[in-house]
């Protein structure tokens, strides 16, 4: 069967993911003394998000499909993805979806928009999608308007839905077929597609080309004294290890995206997500025995507007946020990857804090730089999300990390900032944030690293939505 290439198909151009901005520059710092205060309830005026309204969801039956929904749902639908032709057969499944009046087939109609090239097919696609929501789609955005719709509602999914997915995305990629894995807790709903293609060049092939966000293995860096490319205000992602300093600049990272690295004599990988401002270090070494080194490369898909990272040799997928395993073998073996702390800062600053810090080189960013934030993303996540926690902006930047005794919490970024820089302390339960070259991470009271970083308040909440805040509302009392 002949692939259409990818270069044809992609919607979303440059990079699957948004850039984090500079972290100092919008801090604050005053002149009062230094205090202990743990946690400041109501001690700040923080900006709040906007709930928005989407409306009356439909009814959603439940139980199985139609003999003739069930076959509709089988279809291939090879001849528009593959060739951009569109069947009668294809025109009459996604009529049988419409006639259903079963807003469960709104899904797949998701994953359709998303695949097929601009045709007759998706007016159809568009019709029956507003058929079985009760909503005008918004002419400026209908598959991200219908997607939000469908998470923020949280419509189900039909009957077969991974096997249709499974169907469709490895008609237009094959080698995605392995990822979606049967038995895996991972919610296929808001899976999607990212734009690109899937890195799965072998381990230490960094310079070869692909249509994919190509990783960087065992990259090359220098010292501080020799990397004279970077600005001192140039956003960094600082790594410190076992003693060891390694900056990776963002221009690299908005690029690459993924880096398999040895820091501080531990293994490690580096997913970066754009649109989720995030950037976090996963220990690949000290595994349980019987599991190898993990690869970590770029899959092209996104869940809920944050990458999707997979190990190369087993196919596994990755929960990007959290380290996890939650397909494949590694999942079968309960995998999940201990963090490291990431500060996200400016080179002067980290360089400053780090004499002998590394590097990155500049040929690691293939001549490209990207400023997403203020780019391609200044209006917020470009990929549907639903409904967003309230309390702070969707791109509020936040420093996540778990407790000791479990429980997630985010500290707003520029509040935090502001604390530590006028010498008081900020304390939640055994995590104590403290400056490090000009960010924010997470210690214990013994100064042990507790694997922190940085992401945009919709991630972060979204992959914890139990997650605390801090500061806390002015109602809250968490002292």
């Amino acid at each position: 069967m002949k692939l259409l290439s990818l270069g044809v198909l992609v919607i979303v151009v440059a990079s699957a993911c948004s850039s984090v901005e500079d972290t100092a520059s919008s801090s604050t710092t005053n002149s009062s003394s230094s205090a202990t205060t743990a946690v400041p309830a109501g001690a700040f005026d923080l900006p709040t998000g906007e709930v928005r309204d989407f409306g009356t969801p439909p009814a959603v039956p439940s139980g199985p499909l139609s003999a003739r929904v069930a076959d509709a749902l089988d279809r291939s639908f090879g001849s528009i993805l593959l060739e951009g032709i569109t069947t009668e057969d294809e025109l009459d499944a996604v009529r049988a979806f419409a006639e259903s009046g079963d807003a469960r087939l709104a899904w797949p109609i998701t994953d359709l928009l998303r695949l097929v090239r601009p045709s007759q097919f998706r007016t159809e696609l568009i019709e029956a999608a507003d058929a079985l929501t009760k909503v005008d789609s918004d002419d400026q955005d209908v598959l991200g308007d219908l997607t939000n719709r469908l998470i923020a509602w949280d419509i189900p999914a039909p009957p077969e839905y991974l096997e249709f997915k499974r169907s469709v995305y490895s008609l237009l990629l094959p080698a995605w077929e392995p990822l979606f894995a049967d038995g895996s807790e991972v919610d296929w709903r808001h899976v999607t597609w990212g734009g690109v293609g899937i890195d799965a060049r072998p381990f230490d092939r960094t310079d070869d080309p692909c249509n994919c966000i190509p990783a960087a293995d065992n990259p090359e860096f220098a010292s501080a004294a020799e990397t004279t490319w970077l600005d001192e205000d140039d956003v960094v992602f600082g790594v410190e290890i076992n003693g060891e300093s390694r900056a990776y600049p963002r221009q690299i990272m908005e690029v690459r995206e993924m880096v398999n690295d040895t820091l501080g004599g531990r293994d490690i990988a580096m997913p970066y997500c754009t649109l989720c401002g995030s950037a976090q270090v996963y220990f690949t070494d000290e595994l349980p025995e019987g599991v190898d080194r993990p690869i970590m490369r770029t899959s092209g898909l996104l869940i809920r507007s944050n990458k999707v990272m997979y190990e190369l040799n087993t196919q596994s997928v990755f929960d990007t946020f959290t380290g996890e395993a939650v397909t494949g073998e590694l999942a079968a073996k309960g995998l999940v990857l201990d963090q490291a702390s990431v500060v996200t800062t400016t080179w002067g600053q980290w360089r400053a804090d780090h004499p002998d810090t590394t590097a990155l080189v500049s040929a690691l960013a293939l001549g490209r730089d990207f400023d997403f934030r203020n780019g391609r993303d200044a209006n917020g996540p470009i990929f549907p999300v639903g409904d967003v926690d309230p309390r702070l902006p969707v791109q509020e930047d936040v420093v996540g990390v778990i407790t000791e005794s479990g429980a997630p919490i985010a500290f707003h970024l520029a509040s935090a900032h502001a604390e530590l820089a006028a010498g008081r302390e900020v304390i939640v339960e055994n995590v104590q944030l403290v400056l490090d070259g000009g960010g924010v991470r997470a210690v214990d009271s013994s100064g042990t690293d507790l694997g922190s970083h940085q992401a945009f308040w919709f991630a972060w909440s979204q992959f914890y939505p139990e997650t605390e805040l801090w500061p806390a509302d002015s109602s809250e009392d968490t002292s």
